[in-house]
């Protein structure tokens, strides 16, 4: 008895082992089919988000593996690195796509991109920005987001500068830009993380066009999706279409 039991156990035994190792090739077989094709998906996504605050004529490299890795709890809102993706043209410097963080949503955390070019010594053009993640309340401050309303698109091609920093707030506190009936914590916050983002921009932009690239891959399949999972973080966070 204690023969037959201890055999069909060793049978099972085998039989879940065998099991274990036909799953494990299958799901490798399925990671390697599909690495590539998910890998240029999330490249694709995430340069989409670039060019909807980056004119894509205005630059000739590959923005989306050219970026710096920054941090500034003071003007980029986090303590955590961010990345900064970079334009340049003939190898200068164009415009940058700034990843920040403002904590001062009504309902918590807003992430976002903007875009940032320079304009005259000492000002700073905004490109363009997308809501990229919040929580903020349907109906209210989830305007912000630009699958609701197109209120944000009210920061394209929006000068900043230190003479001119008290417009850069919603209008009940004195400023341009408009706050929502019944919610102004929201579009105050991203007013001010906007105009932190650009702040940032004129401080240190020298340091973002010579620091060294953070996003580069190398040409083989591994590098490509190792580097994608780093590099777009922005494109995980993503809560809309940008097109």
């Amino acid at each position: 008895m204690t023969k037959s039991i201890q055999h069909t156990m060793s049978k099972n035994g085998l039989i879940l082992a065998v099991f274990a190792i036909v799953t494990t090739g299958l799901i490798a077989l399925t990671y390697f089919g599909t690495k590539d094709q998910i890998a240029l998906q999330q490249q694709q996504k995430l340069l989409s988000i670039l060019n909807a605050v980056i004119d894509n004529s205005s630059y000739d490299n590959a923005i989306q593996f050219d970026c710096a890795l920054v941090t500034s709890a003071e003007l980029l809102g986090s303590d955590e690195s961010q990345h900064v993706y970079r334009a340049t043209k003939q190898g200068k410097g164009v415009a940058v796509a700034i990843e920040t963080t403002t904590p001062d949503g009504y309902s918590g955390k807003i992430h976002l991109v903007v875009g940032v070019t320079s304009s005259e010594t000492g000002s700073a053009k905004v490109t363009g920005v997308r809501i990229l993640e919040h929580k903020e309340t349907p109906g209210l401050g989830d305007k912000i987001d630009l699958r609701i309303s197109d209120w944000v698109l009210d920061f394209d091609n929006q000068t900043y500068s230190a003479d001119i920093a008290t417009n850069w707030a919603v209008k009940k506190d004195g400023g341009q830009f408009d706050q929502f009936t019944g919610a102004t914590i929201t579009p105050r916050a991203v007013v001010s993380a906007v105009k932190l983002s650009a702040e940032y921009y004129l401080a240190n932009q020298a340091a973002i066009f010579n620091a060294a690239n953070a996003c580069a891959v190398n040409n083989s399949a591994d590098a490509i999706v190792e580097n994608a999972v780093a590099k777009n973080a922005v494109a995980k966070k993503v809560s809309q279409s940008n097109e």
